[in-house]
């Protein structure tokens, strides 16, 4: 192995660490795809006083495993009616968009990898790129072509109604979810994730996004003194996570697919591995956006305790394991979230929908900007 390693270029070397990045995280989001589906059945369950899944495995653990066979087994169909390759591409479009956005995640923190001084690569994070929040909302944007596709493309009214809703929808909270995201780049003065998270990781929690505190920090001059922390995007954050709800098309928000309404919406002709990518997406995108949200809002994988712990506590294992594990208990608490909302609230009519992206969130996302400018200018 070290004789192979050493005939190797450097970016052969690279692209091999790459390569197994990939597939490592592709299947670590395949299966929290499964599982969030079980936490949800679960969860919903128990918030109604009843079981959920239970017989499948121990305490219904293999339920998502014989989902997943059930639906490969199920027969394909395909209307006469449909325009036959869009219909066909749509659910490949919606899962791509949804898993490659995953690239630019961060969900560590930064550990680099040095083999025979010819490769240097963060281990946590397969792309780190400098624009890694646009790429992010550039490549969720472009799923929605796979839903406006596929109602068009099945010939069906259920579905061409469900697939325009989900486009006005889309375009409507794009805006909001945008601008609400403007505070935290400011504070940053970098579109880099791995920047965002650093400018939160001083002082734990009170360097959040979220919140703000005080803390005491010398200045140039060596006195310490009382200094600001923290970004104070609370008011961001709830509109980020409002706008993220109709995005990922959930509840309250789920007008595209509304059963009551439209029968299943933009995927009712969809059947067999079909349905399920547009299943996989949906829960793909919700991972998504929980990780936006660990990222820009709640320190990325930083401790909440700051540097109370020191950066080498435990040795090197388990300083590179402690930051994951809290970036997936962030994770776990915002699909919790997602979750607990679906349960709870009912649906909005479409023009109350409309009506509180457009004159609610957006006002009050520029507000938020030019508030935030203001104080960044008055402290710098």
């Amino acid at each position: 192995m070290t004789h192979l390693l050493d005939s190797l270029s450097e970016f052969q070397i690279f692209l091999l660490i790459t390569i197994v990045k990939v597939v490592v995280v592709l299947v670590i989001t395949l299966t929290a795809v499964a599982y969030t589906v079980l936490l949800e059945r679960k969860l919903i369950g128990r918030m109604q006083n009843r079981w959920g899944p239970s017989r499948v495995g121990p305490f219904g653990l293999l339920q998502p495993l014989a989902d997943g066979i059930k639906l490969f087994l199920k027969e394909d169909l395909t209307p006469l009616a449909t325009e036959k390759p869009l219909f066909l591409i749509a659910p490949i479009i919606a899962l791509t968009c949804a898993l490659i956005s995953v690239a630019t995640v961060p969900f560590g923190a930064m550990h680099r990898v040095v083999v025979n001084g010819k490769a240097n690569a963060d281990i946590f994070q397969i792309a780190d790129i400098n624009v890694g929040l646009l790429v992010i909302l550039g490549i969720t944007s472009i799923g929605v072509y796979g839903i406006a596709l596929s109602g068009w493309a099945s010939n069906n009214k259920f579905a061409l109604l469900g697939s325009l809703r989900a486009t006005a929808q889309v375009i409507s909270y794009e805006l909001a979810l945008g601008l609400s995201l403007v505070g935290v780049v400011l504070r940053a003065g970098s579109l880099r994730l791995r920047d965002i998270v650093d400018v939160q990781s001083t002082h734990g929690l009170l360097s959040w996004n979220i919140l703000g505190g005080f803390a005491r920090e010398p200045d140039g001059h060596g006195v310490v003194g009382w200094t600001v922390v923290g970004g104070f995007q609370l008011l961001a954050f709830f509109i980020y996570l409002m706008a993220a709800y109709a995005e990922t098309n959930r509840s309250p928000f789920d007008l595209p697919e509304a059963e009551s309404e439209l029968v299943a919406g933009y995927h009712t002709e969809y059947s067999s591995m079909k349905f399920a990518m547009f299943f996989m997406a949906e829960y793909a995108n919700m991972i998504t956006v929980s990780c936006v949200a660990t990222l820009l809002f709640f320190g990325g994988a930083s401790s909440p305790l700051g540097h109370l712990l020191p950066d080498n506590f435990g040795g090197p294992i388990l300083a590179a394991i402690f930051p994951i594990l809290w970036f997936v208990a962030k994770i776990f608490c915002f699909l919790f979230l997602y979750i607990w909302v679906r349960s709870t609230l009912p649906r909005f009519r479409y023009d109350q929908l409309m009506d509180f992206g457009w004159k609610f969130l957006l006002p009050v996302a520029m507000a938020n900007i030019v508030a935030t400018s203001l104080v960044l200018a008055l402290r710098g």
